[in-house]
């Protein structure tokens, strides 16, 4: 990665085979050590930060040999955060499988994968802090409240060929979950684009005309007296997707705090339910070589219980 000083500490930086396929924002975090990722989107968005001389989003994917201009930034009064060790044993003990281009992790509830609204660390930084000398980058994100297989790439090469395999809706993904009501048949299929809407202090997805297109698959596992195990395969990757397609059908996810509404809610805290009962169970991509692989995620405890309870 070559540096160049322009007028104002404005500095132009290469992108090297390593960084290859990283998204912006994630690409300036390691740039601008201790700079919040809230400046950086504020940056990003303001058009101070370029690829080649043109605006860009945060999540665009770089390509090797793009020159990024990096404005100057003031660090955050504390430099990096140290996530604790606690921490760093759990996301150590959540790997499911590791090569030299991938990782998968099994990512717990409630914690987000990246820093950001508000959080001063997630599941990357957590990783990062565990392997300081190694090159370990997200290839995509999960919803801070849902749990399961989670990849990470571990050189720039993987990223960008995973990357790709996500854009272009090549990756199978498929999520374990409990719907609020009975589903009618043995499957039913949403297709309809999405888009983001505000919902008072939160932004939430709602079906639109105008939104990007999206279709989820909803399978029934099991039928109890007022709800629906599913599973639910995502052909495509919004925001919320399978929470939003639920609500769509009339039966959103139990403990969905912004899509089911606080009697529902209420209603599945007292039959011992915390979170929202979304889980990543498996994940199908193809290696660089062209081999499928498959990783499954297990159902966590809190999630059993539940369905042993309904039982």
């Amino acid at each position: 990665m070559s540096t160049t000083n322009n007028k104002g500490g404005v500095r132009l930086v290469r992108v090297d085979s390593d960084r290859q396929g990283q998204r912006l924002d994630n690409f300036l975090s390691a740039n601008l050590k201790g700079v919040p990722r809230s400046a950086i989107y504020r940056m990003i968005r303001t058009g101070q930060v370029r690829i080649n001389g043109s605006r860009s989003k945060a999540s665009t994917r770089l390509d090797e040999g793009d020159e990024v201009r990096i404005p100057p930034a003031r660090t955050a009064e504390s430099e990096s955060v140290t996530v604790s060790e606690s921490v760093r044993n759990q996301v150590r003990a959540a790997v499911l499988f590791e090569d030299r281009n991938i990782m998968v992790v099994n990512k717990p509830s409630g914690m987000a994968v990246h820093a950001g609204s508000g959080l001063s660390w997630g599941l990357i930084d957590a990783m990062r802090q565990s392997r300081p000398d190694e090159y370990v980058e997200l290839v995509h994100r999960l919803d801070r409240e849902t749990s399961g297989c989670l990849l990470l790439a571990r050189n720039g090469r993987a990223l960008k060929h995973f990357s790709e395999q996500f854009r272009d809706g090549r990756v199978r993904k498929l999520y374990l979950c409990l719907m609020n009501g009975r589903m009618p048949q043995a499957r039913i299929d949403v297709d309809a684009p999405l888009g983001k809407v505000q919902a008072g202090q939160r932004k939430r997805v709602e079906a639109l005309e105008d939104g990007k297109p999206a279709l989820t698959r909803f399978r029934c596992l099991q039928l109890f007296s007022d709800c629906t195990y599913a599973e639910a395969e995502l052909f495509t990757g919004r925001t919320h997707q399978i929470r939003a397609h639920a609500k769509l059908i009339g039966m959103p996810l139990a403990g969905d705090e912004l899509y089911a509404g606080k009697a529902a809610q209420k209603a599945w805290k007292q039959r011992h339910l915390k979170r929202i009962f979304l889980h990543a169970h498996r994940l199908g991509i193809t290696a660089p070589g062209g081999e499928t692989l498959e990783f499954d995620a297990p159902l966590p405890p809190e999630l059993k219980n539940v369905l042993n309870v309904l039982e």
